[in-house]
């Protein structure tokens, strides 16, 4: 009682208002939710160092191959943008800010932040880049072996306790003096880039005494007077072990794996490029570069035993393992896929 009746025709005018409710509803779900897939980034950004042990990546600007590629994976005109440090730990740094999406620097400085960040950005290794013949070089004429090293010497590494050649420098303390003496060395050496660390060991004023490099610093350093090698990469680890690794997080290649993809195609393409003509390589390098070398040098310089350029990983597990034994990384893997994106878990890596 007391309630009015619906009009006529308002029960099937609500009904056909609902349906066409529901059918926007649907066509715009229909219509937007492939627009809302969100797209990759049209801007990449890597962060390298200086020197001929990055010639992949020079060959890989200078010929704007990750361009090539994203091109011809659908991405458009991607801006590739180069950034250089000294050090792996800005890099890392980058990495973890978001204010870079790749770094490409020794394999310390990756297993650190691996270890560090394994249970949230989950970094792991797009691939090595190449294996050298690290030579810890020396002017004392009193210094046979790392055991004639004294408080007066003062070793530089790129980076104390962290860098490549600081790990090698305390795995080979070990060996000479036995187990827990890995750091017996540790407070001889100073943070210096090559560069540096080679103008430092050639000048008479300098505390500076030793300099464990890199080619073509090494090789410059050992043309002078007085300068000799003691120790090698290759006589620490028993063979080659991977020197360069290039890496990135989880989220940068899961939201885009195009790009991902045209940074590995391009880094491939740039280690072929060496393989197939290493003068060629050496001469963009010196265009770029300009440094004050010749092609023939460099040649002669990375067709010594132990230099190459490679994707392959080398030797890295024994690395993490040694860091992890002596407390310098919390974890360690037991295969070298723990490390790397599945991409290269077809190579015989190690």
């Amino acid at each position: 009682p007391g309630r009015r009746p619906n009009p006529p025709g308002m029960l099937s005018m609500r009904k056909g208002m609902l349906f066409k409710f529901v059918l926007m509803a649907a066509l715009f779900l229909a219509v937007e939710r492939p627009v809302a897939v969100r797209a990759e980034a049209n801007e990449l950004r890597i962060a390298v160092q200086p020197g001929l042990t990055y010639l992949t990546f020079t060959l890989m600007d200078h010929g704007k191959l990750i361009e090539k590629h994203a091109k011809a994976a659908s991405l458009g005109d991607v801006k590739v943008t180069w950034h250089r440090f000294a050090g792996g730990d800005m890099m890392n740094d980058g990495l973890i800010s978001g204010s870079l999406d790749i770094a490409s620097t020794g394999t310390p400085a990756f297993l650190t932040l691996w270890a560090r960040a394994r249970n949230s950005l989950d970094v792991r290794g797009i691939a090595a880049y190449n294996t050298l013949p690290l030579t810890l070089v020396t002017k004392n004429p009193k210094v046979q072996s790392i055991k004639d090293f004294t408080d007066s010497d003062r070793i530089a590494v790129p980076a104390v306790r962290a860098s490549t050649q600081a790990i090698l420098l305390q795995m080979a303390a070990e060996q000479a003096w036995g187990p827990g003496q890995h750091g017996k060395l540790d407070h001889l050496t100073i943070s210096r880039s090559h560069p540096d660390a080679m103008a430092a060991l050639v000048s008479e004023r300098s505390e500076i005494t030793a300099h464990f490099g890199a080619p073509p610093f090494v090789d410059l350093e050992l043309k002078r007077p007085g300068m000799r090698g003691i120790l090698t990469a290759t006589q620490v680890f028993g063979g080659n072990v991977t020197i360069g690794m290039t890496y990135t997080t989880a989220k940068f290649r899961r939201e885009n794996p195009k790009l991902y993809a045209a940074f590995l195609a391009a880094l491939t393409e740039a280690v072929d490029m060496i393989k197939q003509d290493v003068r060629k390589s050496a001469e963009t390098y010196l265009e770029v570069t300009k440094e004050k070398t010749s092609a023939d040098e460099l040649v002669a310089m990375m067709s010594q035993p132990g230099f190459e350029f490679g994707t392959t990983p080398q030797n890295v597990v024994k690395m993490a393992q040694f860091m992890n034994r002596i407390g310098s990384i919390s974890a360690a893997p037991k295969d070298w896929k723990e490390l790397f994106f599945d991409n290269i878990h077809q190579l015989p890596g190690s």
